[in-house]
Protein backbone atom coordinates (compact mmCIF):
# COMPACT_ATOMS: atom_id res chain seq x y z
CA UNK A 1 0.00 0.00 0.00
CA UNK A 2 2.62 2.24 0.84
CA UNK A 3 4.69 1.69 -2.58
CA UNK A 4 1.26 2.45 -4.41
CA UNK A 5 1.03 5.77 -2.23
CA UNK A 6 4.52 6.85 -3.37
CA UNK A 7 3.75 5.89 -6.43
CA UNK A 8 0.67 8.38 -6.94
CA UNK A 9 2.62 10.75 -5.30
CA UNK A 10 5.74 10.81 -7.28
CA UNK A 11 2.89 10.89 -10.64
CA UNK A 12 1.28 13.65 -9.23
CA UNK A 13 4.64 15.71 -8.14
CA UNK A 14 5.50 15.04 -12.20
CA UNK A 15 1.92 16.60 -13.17
CA UNK A 16 2.61 19.12 -11.19
CA UNK A 17 5.63 20.33 -13.20
CA UNK A 18 3.73 20.32 -16.48
CA UNK A 19 2.78 23.39 -17.19
CA UNK A 20 -0.83 24.27 -17.00
CA UNK A 21 -0.93 24.92 -21.24
CA UNK A 22 0.62 21.65 -22.33
CA UNK A 23 -1.46 19.71 -19.90
CA UNK A 24 -4.24 20.80 -22.10
CA UNK A 25 -2.63 19.74 -25.10
CA UNK A 26 -1.75 23.87 -26.94
CA UNK A 27 1.40 25.18 -27.18
CA UNK A 28 2.21 27.77 -24.39
CA UNK A 29 1.59 31.22 -25.20
CA UNK A 30 3.81 33.33 -23.70
CA UNK A 31 3.89 37.11 -24.59
CA UNK A 32 7.49 37.04 -25.15
CA UNK A 33 7.57 34.46 -27.29
CA UNK A 34 5.95 36.82 -30.13
CA UNK A 35 7.23 39.44 -32.38
CA UNK A 36 6.05 43.00 -31.35
CA UNK A 37 2.47 44.23 -31.84
CA UNK A 38 -0.99 42.66 -30.48
CA UNK A 39 -1.77 39.08 -31.04
CA UNK A 40 -4.39 37.23 -31.01
CA UNK A 41 -4.62 33.18 -30.18
CA UNK A 42 -7.31 30.65 -29.72
CA UNK A 43 -10.70 33.10 -30.57
CA UNK A 44 -14.10 31.05 -31.02
CA UNK A 45 -17.72 32.48 -30.46
CA UNK A 46 -20.53 30.44 -29.33
CA UNK A 47 -24.00 31.88 -29.73
CA UNK A 48 -27.94 31.65 -28.98
CA UNK A 49 -30.60 32.94 -31.26
CA UNK A 50 -30.52 36.70 -30.11
CA UNK A 51 -26.86 36.86 -28.35
CA UNK A 52 -23.24 35.63 -28.55
CA UNK A 53 -19.51 35.88 -26.81
CA UNK A 54 -16.49 35.75 -28.59
CA UNK A 55 -13.20 34.32 -26.46
CA UNK A 56 -9.58 34.46 -27.32
CA UNK A 57 -6.53 35.69 -25.84
CA UNK A 58 -4.71 38.62 -26.03
CA UNK A 59 -0.88 39.17 -25.92
CA UNK A 60 0.17 42.48 -25.91
CA UNK A 61 3.85 43.06 -27.14
CA UNK A 62 3.26 46.86 -28.83
CA UNK A 63 6.36 48.25 -25.95
CA UNK A 64 3.56 49.97 -23.65
CA UNK A 65 0.74 49.36 -21.44
CA UNK A 66 -2.35 48.71 -23.87
CA UNK A 67 -6.54 48.63 -22.48
CA UNK A 68 -9.27 47.06 -24.66
CA UNK A 69 -11.78 50.02 -24.70
CA UNK A 70 -14.41 48.22 -26.85
CA UNK A 71 -15.39 45.72 -29.62
CA UNK A 72 -17.07 46.02 -33.09
CA UNK A 73 -18.32 43.36 -35.61
CA UNK A 74 -21.22 43.26 -38.34
CA UNK A 75 -22.35 39.89 -36.53
CA UNK A 76 -24.13 41.62 -34.17
CA UNK A 77 -25.62 45.22 -33.24
CA UNK A 78 -23.88 45.51 -30.27
CA UNK A 79 -20.74 44.42 -29.40
CA UNK A 80 -19.38 44.70 -25.40
CA UNK A 81 -16.91 43.64 -22.91
CA UNK A 82 -18.37 41.75 -20.41
CA UNK A 83 -17.18 39.83 -17.36
CA UNK A 84 -18.97 37.97 -14.59
CA UNK A 85 -19.04 39.31 -10.98
CA UNK A 86 -19.57 37.21 -7.39
CA UNK A 87 -22.39 39.44 -5.50
CA UNK A 88 -22.00 39.44 -1.93
CA UNK A 89 -24.92 36.80 -1.95
CA UNK A 90 -22.58 34.14 -3.87
CA UNK A 91 -24.60 34.79 -7.35
CA UNK A 92 -22.53 35.42 -10.32
CA UNK A 93 -23.80 38.31 -12.06
CA UNK A 94 -22.66 39.10 -15.84
CA UNK A 95 -22.10 42.90 -16.41
CA UNK A 96 -20.25 45.34 -19.07
CA UNK A 97 -16.74 46.10 -17.87
CA UNK A 98 -16.54 49.93 -16.97
CA UNK A 99 -13.02 51.64 -18.10
CA UNK A 100 -11.71 48.73 -20.31
CA UNK A 101 -9.72 45.47 -19.93
CA UNK A 102 -5.87 46.79 -19.42
CA UNK A 103 -2.97 44.53 -20.89
CA UNK A 104 0.01 45.57 -19.72
CA UNK A 105 3.83 45.72 -22.37
CA UNK A 106 4.74 41.65 -22.03
CA UNK A 107 1.26 40.52 -20.38
CA UNK A 108 -1.33 38.37 -21.67
CA UNK A 109 -5.18 38.09 -21.13
CA UNK A 110 -7.76 35.69 -21.44
CA UNK A 111 -11.03 36.58 -22.49
CA UNK A 112 -12.68 33.13 -21.31
CA UNK A 113 -16.22 31.19 -20.45
CA UNK A 114 -17.10 32.37 -16.88
CA UNK A 115 -14.57 35.37 -17.16
CA UNK A 116 -13.90 38.55 -19.49
CA UNK A 117 -15.45 38.11 -23.23
CA UNK A 118 -16.67 39.77 -26.02
CA UNK A 119 -20.87 39.83 -25.60
CA UNK A 120 -23.01 40.00 -28.12
CA UNK A 121 -26.27 41.58 -28.56
CA UNK A 122 -28.80 41.29 -31.64
CA UNK A 123 -27.11 39.12 -33.50
CA UNK A 124 -27.93 40.30 -37.64
CA UNK A 125 -28.43 36.76 -38.37
CA UNK A 126 -27.71 33.21 -36.69
CA UNK A 127 -24.27 32.09 -36.23
CA UNK A 128 -23.91 28.30 -37.13
CA UNK A 129 -21.05 25.84 -35.97
CA UNK A 130 -17.85 26.82 -38.28
CA UNK A 131 -19.14 30.69 -39.55
CA UNK A 132 -16.37 32.64 -38.96
CA UNK A 133 -17.10 36.73 -37.70
CA UNK A 134 -14.61 39.40 -37.63
CA UNK A 135 -14.15 41.09 -34.29
CA UNK A 136 -12.38 44.26 -33.87
CA UNK A 137 -10.84 45.12 -30.86
CA UNK A 138 -10.42 49.18 -29.92
CA UNK A 139 -7.80 49.97 -27.84
CA UNK A 140 -6.52 53.25 -25.96
CA UNK A 141 -2.73 53.03 -26.45
CA UNK A 142 -2.69 51.17 -29.41
CA UNK A 143 -4.38 51.12 -33.41
CA UNK A 144 -7.59 48.81 -33.25
CA UNK A 145 -7.12 45.33 -33.85
CA UNK A 146 -9.43 42.84 -36.28
CA UNK A 147 -9.19 39.32 -36.38
CA UNK A 148 -11.07 36.02 -37.25
CA UNK A 149 -13.25 33.28 -34.66
CA UNK A 150 -14.89 30.52 -35.66
CA UNK A 151 -18.26 29.77 -33.95
CA UNK A 152 -17.89 26.67 -31.99
CA UNK A 153 -21.05 25.90 -29.76
CA UNK A 154 -19.95 22.67 -29.04
CA UNK A 155 -16.86 23.47 -27.60
CA UNK A 156 -16.30 22.69 -23.62
CA UNK A 157 -14.29 25.06 -21.33
CA UNK A 158 -10.28 24.26 -20.89
CA UNK A 159 -9.87 25.54 -17.49
CA UNK A 160 -12.41 23.77 -15.75
CA UNK A 161 -14.58 27.25 -15.34
CA UNK A 162 -17.83 25.12 -16.40
CA UNK A 163 -21.33 26.81 -17.67
CA UNK A 164 -22.25 29.64 -16.81
CA UNK A 165 -26.52 29.77 -16.88
CA UNK A 166 -26.86 33.21 -18.94
CA UNK A 167 -30.48 33.20 -18.86
CA UNK A 168 -30.22 33.87 -15.28
CA UNK A 169 -28.20 36.94 -15.54
CA UNK A 170 -30.26 38.94 -18.47
CA UNK A 171 -28.52 37.38 -21.20
CA UNK A 172 -29.12 34.39 -23.47
CA UNK A 173 -26.20 31.13 -23.14
CA UNK A 174 -24.01 32.26 -25.83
Amino acid sequence: MNAMRTLLAAAAAALSLTSPMLAHGTEDHSATEHPEGIHIHDAYARASAQSGAVFFIIHNNTGADITITGAQTDAAEVAELHTHKEDANGVMQMMQIEGGVPVPFGEMHAFQRGGDHVMLMGLKAPLKDGDIITVTLIFDGAAPVTFEAVVDNNRKPEDGMGEMDHSKMGHSTP
